[in-house]
């Protein structure tokens, strides 16, 4: 019996087969990551996954049996995988697991184009937590969608494909800055100044506006669209840049949204190739960036429809089968980074490398706003992680009176299940391009399969 707890760097005990297993796990993950930078990018991409592997649509009171493997696709921009086991529903419920899919980035406005000094920009509207100064400077795509006046509709996607053009928003010359840098970062860069530039020359028969007709004109040859048609449109603009390694051991990844992505793909993966008798229901949810708020974020009754509708179908009580399931919200923690100390305690504070991360309790200051998991709950998820040689950790979001963050813990546990946080620890989260290592992405992937088991 070991006296001291210890954590414990995932190279240091990994042999080589299990760090050739983490390399070739973390390739599939920058693939999945580039080619998922929206949330409907990646229900999309992970539907794509689940038919490979044999599931099927499902539709809310369809009859369901043991072996069944069916998806739900809410809108578009959350989804459901729902594996239906053997095991009985009302003893030993449903293992769960949620991550959310959409990230920080920058919104088109309803009506965002404008002209100025013969350059014409789209008004952006900032989604999320982020530093704006971060978005300023950077290559940025254009991904989203957008409704025509005749129904129909168009995917847009510029700025990722080679040859692509990029977008861009100016930032102010250090010659001419003096105000700006004597002014606190929150009040030095104004939201409404982060406009994107689209074009720069103008029509030569059009008058006014010519360079913003010139923009309409050449969205309208590539998509069909018109200015009108941004009223019904959902377009994000995401960095430019897709993920690589980082380090000269290449140990990290950088990437654009590992904030939570980061979390569903392991998820993902675990939830189709894991051989279990137990009923899985793996949820990729929107909107927890802004709270969890509408019909395709976490506080939407559709969880406990889903919930409740399957165990009906498999002619079980739906509130015995709540109370005895299990959930795994899988979000990001932050990792442990030296350069600035001040604001980690160092016992308490996940690092990177060490695996993936558990936050006990999430919200602020006294814990407001969290789940703050029972000590049952997370004893017996020490058993399923030990018995299968899962790496992991614990963590919480910064200093007591400094840190503080939410999940979506929350919501899965006031419907009476048993719920804690469990995700892979980010540098420089919510940045345009956040740092993971590859060993707790491989982690997340082990314990979530242990887990599901």
């Amino acid at each position: 019996m070991e006296l001291k707890y210890k954590r414990t760097n995932v190279y240091k005990v990994a042999d080589e087969n299990e760090i050739k297993a983490i390399v070739d796990y973390s390739e599939g993950y920058k693939k999945f990551l580039d080619k998922s930078k929206t949330e409907r990018e990646t229900v999309s991409t992970t539907v794509e996954m689940a038919e490979k592997a044999g599931y099927k649509p499902y539709v809310l009171g369809a009859k369901v049996k043991a072996g069944d493997k069916l998806y739900y696709n809410n809108r578009g921009k959350a989804l459901f995988l729902i594996k239906v086991g053997s095991e009985n529903l009302e003893e030993n419920g449903i293992r769960i697991l949620v991550a959310h899919v959409d990230s920080p980035r920058l919104d088109l406005k309803q009506v965002p184009l404008f002209e100025k000094a013969d350059i014409a920009y789209l008004k952006t509207h900032y989604y999320g937590g982020i530093k704006k100064y971060q978005w300023l400077t950077i290559p940025l795509a254009l991904h989203g969608v957008v409704m025509l006046a005749d129904g129909s509709k168009v995917n847009v996607k510029i700025g990722d494909e080679p040859g692509d053009p990029y977008f861009y928003i100016t930032d102010l010359l250090p010659h001419l800055a003096q105000d700006q840098a004597s002014q606190t970062v929150s009040k030095a860069f104004n939201a409404e100044n982060l406009n994107i530039i689209i074009a720069g020359s103008p029509l030569r028969d059009d008058e006014d506006d010519a360079v913003k007709t010139h923009a309409l004109k050449l969205l309208n040859e590539k998509y069909g669209i018109t200015e009108e048609d941004f009223l019904s449109a959902e377009i994000e603009a995401v960095p430019a840049i897709n993920s690589n390694d980082v380090g000269l051991d290449r140990s990290f990844i950088g990437g654009y949204g590992h904030d939570d992505r980061v979390c569903a793909y392991p998820e993902i993966t675990a939830t189709l190739n894991t051989e279990t008798t137990q009923t899985v229901l793996t949820i990729l949810a929107d909107k927890e960036e802004i709270g969890s708020e509408g019909n395709t974020g976490m506080q939407c009754i559709l969880i406990k429809d889903i919930i409740d509708e399957l165990s009906v179908a498999m002619k079980a009580d739906p509130i015995r089968v709540r109370a005895a399931s299990k959930c795994l919200s899988a979000d990001v923690t932050t990792a442990y980074d030296p350069n600035f100390a001040n604001v980690f305690e160092e016992n308490n504070v996940a690092y990177a490398g060490h695996g993936v991360a558990m936050n006990k309790f999430t919200g602020a200051r006294g814990k407001s706003g969290s789940n703050d998991a029972s000590a049952e709950y997370i004893g017996f998820l020490r058993q399923a992680f030990a018995k299968d040689g899962v790496i992991w950790q614990t963590g919480e979001l910064g200093k007591v009176d400094i840190g503080g963050g939410g999940t979506v813990a929350k919501f899965l546990a006031n419907y009476n299940i048993d719920t804690v946080d469990l995700g892979v620890p980010v540098l420089s989260m919510h940045a345009p391009y956040e740092l993971i290592h590859k060993a707790d992405v491989y982690s997340a992937h082990k314990a979530f399969a242990a887990f599901i088991k």
